[in-house]
């Protein structure tokens, strides 16, 4: 299995790539430590009282999950489009 090119015999890794997956990744982690931090802060109360999560705090953070992934998609999607408007024509 070859990853970014690597292992398809003498071909060279485009640093670009790897710098712009770097970058990718980068952003995905901070946008998942994002929403665990935020969804924790609405949805667990602290102090901790149960070592599980109740039922009302596990549907909380489903609904926060779930509402973060849809605002995520839709904001990508306009931004998409406003650079797609903004490109010079090819």
């Amino acid at each position: 299995m070859s990853f970014f090119g690597i292992g398809r015999g003498n071909q060279s890794v485009n640093p670009q790539n790897i710098a712009l997956a770097e970058q990718e990744v980068e952003l995905s982690v901070e946008i998942f430590n994002r929403m665990v931090s935020s969804c924790h802060k609405k949805c667990i109360a602290t102090p901790y009282k149960e070592a599980d999560l109740t039922k009302g705090e596990s549907v909380c953070i489903d609904r926060c999950v779930a509402k973060y992934f849809d605002t995520s998609k839709v904001l990508g999607e306009h931004l998409k489009k406003i650079g797609e408007q903004n490109a010079p024509p090819q």
